[in-house]
């Protein structure tokens, strides 16, 4: 960070103040360090966070996750500020299906219908049909009508799935998330045999052949849900481990075992996009009203059209 932030300024009393200053409201996703989650007025997955954001008085959105989700927050609440910590803090779904090259894949197939995760950009989302979550991918794939053929971006893990889900054939974008395609296999089967009574939670931007394992796969918010009804008493989660700061606070007498990535020595199973953020970066983003996410209003208009049509769905 460029500005040096005096190490006794209570960082927490001072975002309490600036947050009721600037009339802001602070959103949390779920993959962000437990001392950011605790802070937050809300805490979710995106489009959630920034469907409470419209729902709210605030003037000033602080959004505490990455680029596409201040976006997905702009794009629903046009007449309110949006901040973000870093805007630095991108993701590797989202750029990995850039909106130039989903173009040229919608031009060759023009008589495919685009259905778009909401984890990609505001251009890949003006370019959809329409657009899904991972809690309602299956129900927006089953609304289409069957006799049109789908292109789904930009995981392709997330469309496998779907289509095992589904029995709907689509033609996926070959995009995923570097944290949960890095999820190890082998590292799943030796937590299976030192904890054998452990369910699997994976979310299903996992590689298919994980998803196998699971006992329950579903989004961010489904995992939570599941891990604090089920009766179970321990659970390997197969997703960013920054969910399992709530699962321990809504089940405490249980166990919550994080899956690494291939590599245990590092910290693959951590989004490096996610973890920029920080207090020290939230204070300085509500007292300067700065780093500021604008988009082009066209481009705003015609990305909500899709997800418009999503949300009539729910």
């Amino acid at each position: 960070m460029s500005e040096r932030i005096d190490p006794s300024l209570d960082l927490y009393a001072e975002i309490d103040r600036l947050r009721k200053e600037r009339n802001a409201v602070i959103l949390a996703h779920y993959y962000q360090e437990s001392e950011i989650q605790d802070l937050a007025d809300f805490i979710g997955d995106s489009l959630q966070l920034s469907q409470q954001a419209k729902q709210t008085d605030a003037d000033v959105i602080l959004f505490c996750g990455v680029h596409f989700m201040a976006e997905t927050a702009k794009i629903l609440n046009p007449e309110k500020m949006v901040l973000i910590p870093d805007m630095e803090a991108g993701c590797s779904l989202a750029e990995s299906c850039p909106a130039d090259k989903l173009a040229e894949w919608k031009n060759a197939n023009p008589d495919h219908l685009v259905v778009s995760y909401i984890n990609c950009s505001a251009g890949t989302k003006a370019l959809s049909d329409i657009i899904c979550t991972s809690s309602n991918a299956k129900k927006v794939v089953e609304s289409l009508p069957p006799s049109r053929p789908i292109l789904f971006a930009p995981d392709k893990n997330l469309g496998a799935w779907l289509v095992q889900q589904t029995g709907r054939k689509m033609d996926l974008w070959q995009g995923v998330c570097q944290v949960h395609d890095t999820f190890s296999e082998r590292a799943l089967i030796a937590l299976k045999t030192r904890h054998p009574a452990s369910k699997v939670i994976a979310h299903p931007e996992c590689d298919p052949s994980l998803l196998e394992y699971a006992d329950h796969v579903g989004s961010t918010s489904s995992l939570l849900n599941y891990s604090r009804d089920d009766d179970a008493l321990s659970y390997i989660v197969a997703t960013e481990p920054g969910i399992i700061h709530k699962m321990t606070e809504a089940s405490p007498h249980k166990e919550f075992i994080p899956l690494p990535g291939q590599d245990e020595s590092c910290a693959c199973n951590e989004c490096p996009y996610m973890r920029l953020n920080s207090l020290e970066k939230i204070y300085l983003a509500l007292r300067d009203l700065k780093p500021e996410l604008h988009l082009d209003e066209s481009l705003r208009k015609r990305a909500l059209e899709p997800l418009e049509r999503m949300l009539a769905l729910s």
